[in-house]
Order: C-alpha cells, then structure tokens, then sequence
C-alpha cells in the first residue's frame, strides 16, 4: 500500500499486515501513522490525499464554530483507534478559504471521505464516535 508522510510528503510502499505496526518513513523517518489528525493546507492537501491507497476522512472545521470543537476530540480518538485503516486530516476553512471552496463546503464542521484521491461520501454536522465510526467504516 502506497501511504504518505504527512511530516515530508513522501510516498511510501507498507505492506498491508504492517500498517499497525507504527511504520516510518523511509526519508523522514518520522511515523507516517501516528493517530493523530494532519493539518492539510493548500500546499500539502493534493499530495497527501492524492498519493495514499488507505482511505482519508477529512473534517473541515473553524476555531469559532461550537459544533467543530465538541466533534474534535471524537474525531482524534477516531483517529487512534482505526490506525491503518482509515487516515484523519483537518482543513481550518478560514486559513484554508481556497480549499474550502473547491471543496464547496458551505456548512461545517463538513466531513469528506476520500479514496484514491477521489471523494466518495460527505457528511455535515457534529457526529458522535459510534456514528463517525460507522459512517466512516461503511463506505
């Protein structure tokens, strides 16, 4: 499986039976799953989800938004929990407005699930953990 480095953006081939087992990257050498939700940003956004064969959930989300904050830390023990099988980023819409709106994410939090670089499903509103992890998990 092709999996990317979200410290340098690198490519990286991991066997299946391997992604829990905290792999590194082979340039960094920093661990390319490590649990947690990667910042995406213009710059990054294309290489991240575009290069990676696991599945991504994106959560575009901003700082003043109530329901944003009370899903963020669902969303990060999601991200713990399904190391391997799913990846986690988050897009801050106002410091990422251009994202946003090639997104057209008119309501947030906004949660987009991409395989192979391509969307496959969105959802918005705040989702509690069960809900999250079966919306993700059945598509």
């Amino acid at each position: 499986m092709h999996v990317v480095c979200p410290f340098c953006m690198t490519v990286n081939r991991v066997p299946p039976e391997r992604l829990k087992d905290h792999p590194k990257c082979g340039r960094c050498r920093q661990e390319i799953l490590s649990g947690r939700p990667v910042t995406l940003t213009q710059g990054n956004f294309e290489a991240y989800v575009g290069k990676s064969d696991l599945p991504i959930v994106v959560d575009f989300w901003a700082s003043w938004c109530g329901p944003c904050k009370t899903m963020a830390p669902v969303f990060a023990q999601l991200a713990s929990e399904l190391i391997g099988q799913v990846c986690f980023a988050k897009v801050d819409v106002d410091a990422e407005s251009g994202l946003a709106g090639q997104f057209n994410v008119r309501s947030i939090p906004s949660l987009v699930l991409f395989k192979a670089g391509r969307e496959i499903d969105r959802v918005t509103g705040a989702m509690n953990a069960l809900n999250l992890r079966s919306w993700i998990l059945s598509r």
